[in-house]
């Protein structure tokens, strides 16, 4: 071997040594690189799912999962947020705005291959209407003729609900009003079709609790199905064969992670582990945002984070003390200078960003009248009062809203404020059985309309749970139910707000943004104002 063979064979060598060097010591395949690879998309929702049932949650990162699951009867188009097909590929309406006509697609499937027909959609809307099932969202149906006076057990003949199964493919729709939003309230998870048949393989359908929701019984029709799902630790959804719309479906699986701790939830997307985060530690915002990061989203949000106040509970049965609480708020320091990310603070329930409404005019910080409020109910500077108890569940953005809250009530009033912090179920739990005090919470729009903030506060809303209740807010409600100029529509519609802001049962604090970490590899990701989502349009390119 001569001398210039000997080098070539010593530097191949040496290059096949550092080869072999580099590949038993290389870096290890993240989860998201895998997941670009495959067509698996890596998504937190925030907490652990209370259920899968899209008649009785009411948490946004469960409907996440819903909308992978469960198809509506109308869908959107991302941009304009305009109603298009999904399971009814077409539809009519009277003149009058009464009466709908929904053909389903022949091609409509249930995930065990059973076709979806409109009887279907009858079954379904019986049992979220059956009280014993008691649907916190229940309400929402009261849009069809006759669904209140059923709810409310006033006959039991469903027959005289306006939802009728013409023919398989037919569904024939009767409104007890017009509703110029009724296509986008079929969007939200209580209208979407479940399939009772498989429920009833497993106990009673009209009870909460059946074990229809686990993986192997849960049958549903949207473009995935349900795989897995292990406590705590993920929930696993994969693409669907027998799903109509299945040639546009282009990813493989979608794996759902709850945080409770945002800082781990933030470690997990630094180092691979999510394509997509449920939210944005505070101190990692401004730093983001002064770097321009292509990661960090700031979408706008028709959402608003609020006290409920029990007010059967004392001493919030008084008024005057509800409302003192309500004036000790700083909002600007708590949306200003705590909360980075574009958040606003909040004197009203209904966000000014919803076109066609205006709210009410309300004062927002003014202790001195607080003060005034509590001296007046015979507890100045706190005197007398016992110890509130503040509930919350595992957040940091509501552990930072409870606490400054809990200083501005101490400071301003000498009001002593005790902290809770528990899970979220655990939260919904205790507020839906009104073993609270105040609670924070948030609400986000399922509609593109005022009353999908001021239903809530109707005395026949599941998702009042304040103890409050006014006949005469319930009047306006009505009396918005039957208007068809809409500047008139929405002037009663202040006046509601107006009445459930003076008896301060709920407190807003501030108006909400969706600031979140968004892998670039991700395409097609349109999530609307409501926080809805369409998984068919989801792509990953590495």
């Amino acid at each position: 071997m001569n001398r210039n063979r000997f080098l070539v064979a010593s530097i191949a060598c040496s290059l096949l040594g550092l080869a072999a060097f580099v590949t038993g010591c290389g870096r290890r395949e993240t989860t998201v690189e895998r997941g670009n690879r495959d067509g698996i998309l890596h998504v937190s929702i925030g907490a652990e799912p209370a259920d899968l049932d899209p008649q009785t949650v009411t948490g946004t990162g469960d409907a996440k999962i819903i909308q992978t699951l469960f198809d509506p009867l109308v869908g959107f188009e991302p941009v304009t947020l305009k109603p298009v097909p999904a399971l009814a590929e077409r539809w009519d309406v009277s003149d009058d705005g009464l009466n709908y006509t929904f053909h389903l697609r022949a091609a409509a499937r249930w995930s065990n291959g059973d076709p979806l027909t409109a009887q279907d959609v009858v079954d379904s809307w019986r049992r979220i209407l059956t009280p014993a099932l008691g649907a916190e969202y229940s309400y929402f149906l009261y849009l069809l003729r006759g669904a209140e006076a059923f709810h409310k057990g006033q006959t039991s003949d469903f027959s005289t609900v306006g939802v009728r199964a013409r023919d398989p493919q037919t569904l024939e729709v009767t409104l007890a009003h017009p509703a110029p939003y009724f296509l986008q309230v079929l969007l939200n998870s209580p209208w979407r079709p479940v399939h009772l048949r498989s429920i009833s393989a497993v106990g009673n359908p009209y009870l909460r609790g059946t074990k229809w929701t686990l993986p192997g019984a849960l049958v549903s029709s949207g473009p995935f199905v349900l795989k897995e799902w292990s406590l705590n630790r993920r929930v696993v959804v994969e693409k669907s064969s027998t799903y109509w719309d299945r040639d546009r479906v282009r990813l493989h699986a979608v794996h759902f992670y709850p945080f409770d701790d945002i800082d781990a939830e933030e470690r997990a997307y630094r180092t691979g582990q999510l394509h997509i985060t449920w939210a944005v530690p505070l101190s990692k915002i401004l730093p983001l945002q002064r770097e321009r990061s292509p990661a960090l989203r700031i979408d706008p949000l028709l959402g608003t984070y609020f006290f409920r106040l029990n007010v059967q509970r004392a001493p919030l049965t008084d008024v005057r003390i509800r409302r003192a609480l309500a004036l000790a708020i700083d909002r600007d320091a708590i949306a200003g200078r705590i909360l980075p990310g574009g958040r606003q603070p909040a004197t009203t329930f209904v966000p000014p960003l919803l076109d066609g409404y205006t709210p009410p005019l309300r004062s927002a910080y003014d202790p001195a009248a607080a003060r005034q409020l509590l001296i007046d109910a015979g507890h100045p500077g706190g005197r007398g009062l016992p110890p509130i108890e503040l509930l919350y569940n595992n957040s940091e953005i509501l552990r930072l809203v409870a606490e400054a809250v809990q200083q501005m009530w101490s400071h301003e009033l000498g009001v002593q404020v005790r902290l809770f912090n528990q899970e979220r179920k655990t939260v919904f739990a205790s507020r839906r059985s009104g073993t609270y005090q105040v609670v924070l919470g948030s609400w986000t729009a399922d509609y593109l309309d005022a009353t999908t903030f001021l239903d809530m506060w109707r005395s026949d809303s599941g998702n009042n749970q304040t103890g409050w209740s006014d006949p005469a807010y319930d009047a306006l409600s009505n009396q918005a139910n039957t208007m068809a100029d809409p500047v008139a529509r929405a002037a009663v519609l202040a006046q509601a707000e107006s009445k459930v802001l003076d008896s301060a049962a709920i407190i807003p604090v501030y108006f909400d943004t969706h600031v979140y970490l968004l892998h670039p590899a991700v395409r097609g990701w349109q999530p609307t104002p409501m926080e809805h989502s369409d998984y068919r349009y989801v792509s990953i390119e590495p």
